[in-house]
């Protein structure tokens, strides 16, 4: 049930409008379901009008005169814990607001007025070669180079146009274009480039996706089946982020190809281990788009047909042994089972014609409230034979 302030509203409606589509989409959507999640975006929608000002735009608290930046302080539950003291950028919030209302409007009523006035908000805030601007500074420093520079806003705020289907020739599509098309052998990190990717995809562009999806493959990384970006070859908390957005380029594009969605199985491969154990990633953002990204896949390869067997089993004498049954009438069912040998050696056997994904986690409590809780967190993907497909793309 989405709640909380502007922010936190809007990333808590964002997922039931991706949720709802992938089961409609599927024909899996029941009358129950539905009924449930509208009511869940029509609260979320009443919700977000909270926080928007009489000009269009929005706010995470709904107050103070509309300037490019809302300052503020917050130790922010919903998102990663470096996430203390930042300021949220008006523009991208606004655009976020306005993509995510126009998706609801296949589901609930949305004020036409209330989607334009946004528009028009973000168009006053178009410089005159294309670019949106901004003002003050992102405190969040993994995001610095990321969406604090006037490129990647400029690229979100285009792809969240695109997505609610404004033409491409529309003057503010053909003008941010503009802005961005000279930077593209440019890009100063991969967040950007990746960004870039799902902004021409969607724009139609194919050369120049193919000229980032080629500068993506070069600094992909790959580990066996898996494949990901990172900000840094160390690792950063955008590393989900960016994979979503490379995952969003490579299926923009229709039809898909099987080397294609082979490319996107290795993306959804990585993609899966990092989920925490409710569904989510390390924050409100990267679960967003993640979301947005595996509901798009799994739509396009769902299947009724098939099913799996997971059995789990200890190597203990007189162990334990739990068998999982998936299959056409339980596929959207969570299941899951107490370990009790802990700790101890387990097998997980897979055996089947179907995808599954098996999440073992193991948390580990103190009494005392001086000592550091540590918390592991281990992910098995299991992608059989019957859902391969062949390792590389043909989009560049």
């Amino acid at each position: 049930m989405p709640s909380g302030c502007g922010e936190q509203n809007l990333i808590i409606l964002a997922p039931n409008i991706y949720i709802l589509q992938y089961l409609e989409v599927t024909a899996q959507l029941t009358p129950t379901i539905r009924q449930t999640a509208i009511g869940y975006l029509q609260s979320g929608y009443q919700g977000q009008l909270n926080y928007r000002h009489s000009d269009g735009s929005y706010s995470t608290f709904g107050y103070g005169a509309s300037n490019t930046w809302c300052v503020f302080m917050l130790f922010l539950y919903c998102a990663s814990l470096n996430w203390v003291v930042m300021r949220l950028f008006m523009a991208r919030l606004t655009a976020f607001v306005m993509r995510s209302f126009g998706l609801a409007r296949s589901f609930i009523f949305i004020d036409p007025s209330v989607l334009q006035s946004a528009k028009d908000w973000l168009i006053s805030k178009q410089g005159s070669d294309g670019c949106f601007m901004q003002q003050g500074t992102l405190y969040h420093n993994a995001m610095k180079g990321g969406v604090g520079d006037n490129v990647t806003m400029t690229a979100y705020i285009v792809a969240s146009l695109l997505e609610l289907d404004v033409l491409v020739t529309d003057p503010i599509i053909t003008n941010a274009l503009s802005c961005l098309r000279p930077v593209v052998g440019n890009v100063g990190n991969t967040y950007a480039t990746a960004l870039l990717a799902y902004t021409f995809s969607l724009a139609g562009e194919t050369s120049t996706r193919a000229q980032l999806l080629n500068a993506l493959d070069n600094v992909a990384i790959t580990e066996g089946n898996e494949l990901h970006w990172s900000q840094t070859s160390s690792g950063d908390t955008l590393a989900v982020e960016i994979s979503s957005y490379v995952l969003l380029a490579v299926l923009s594009v229709q039809p898909l190809t099987t080397a294609n969605l082979g490319y996107a199985n290795r993306i959804v491969n990585w993609l899966v281990t990092q989920q925490n154990p409710y569904g989510g990633f390390s924050s409100t953002q990267d679960t967003v788009v993640a979301l947005h990204a595996l509901s798009l896949l799994a739509a396009e390869v769902f299947s009724l047909e098939g099913s799996n067997t997971i059995t789990v089993q200890s190597s203990s004498v007189a162990g334990e042994l739990y068998n999982f049954n998936v299959n056409r009438d339980n596929r959207l069912l969570y299941q899951e089972k107490l370990l009790k040998n802990v700790p101890g050696r387990y097998s997980v056997r897979a055996k089947g014609s179907t995808c599954v994904s098996v999440q073992v986690c193991t948390f580990t409590c103190l009494t005392s409230t001086s000592m550091l809780v540590p918390v592991l967190l281990v992910m098995f993907s299991f992608v059989l034979p019957g859902c391969m497909f062949p390792q590389h793309p043909d989009t560049h």
